[in-house]
Parts: structure tokens; C-alpha cells; sequence
């Protein structure tokens, strides 16, 4: 196993923050008067979740890349290392 020590490029799964689960009173008198903020609350959190799943996939990927491409370079460092 090999571990990085110095990440050259930003960690972009560190940007990927969830969002914050959207607060739902027990008081159903509570959620009558608030409700249009509630709504919205949910209706953010929402498009917010799926941003949050759209970054988690794209540095899915990058990460993906990043392995094949640190094993070319294993690869590589193995023959220098042989020859």
C-alpha cells in the first residue's frame, strides 16, 4: 500500500460539504405558522443534497483518475528501479 504524503492538487472532497438537515417542529401549530419557511427549507436542502451528490461523483471520479494514474507511475518507478 502506498500512502501520499504531499497532495499536489486540492482536495476537492473537502468541498463537498452535506448540508444541514432542514429542522421539522413537533408542534404542528409550529410548522402551520412557519410553514412557508419551513417549505423553503426543505425545498433548499433538497437542491442542495443534490449538488452535495453531483460533487460527491465528480471527486468519485477525479480520485479514480488519480489512482489509475499513480499506477502508471508505480508501474514506471518499478522498471527504473529494475533496470
Amino acid at each position: 500500500m502506498v500512502l501520499l504524503i504531499c497532495v499536489p492538487e486540492p482536495v476537492l472532497a473537502a468541498s463537498c460539504l452535506a448540508p444541514s438537515r432542514p429542522f421539522l417542529p413537533n408542534d404542528s401549530q409550529a410548522a402551520r405558522h412557519y410553514a412557508d419557511i419551513i417549505r423553503g427549507d426543505f425545498e433548499d436542502y433538497i437542491q442542495d443534497i443534490q449538488s452535495y451528490f453531483r460533487c460527491l461523483d465528480s471527486e468519485r471520479a477525479r480520485a479514480f483518475e488519480e489512482a489509475r494514474e499513480v499506477s502508471e507511475d508505480y508501474g514506471r518507478f518499478l522498471q527504473l528501479v529494475r533496470d
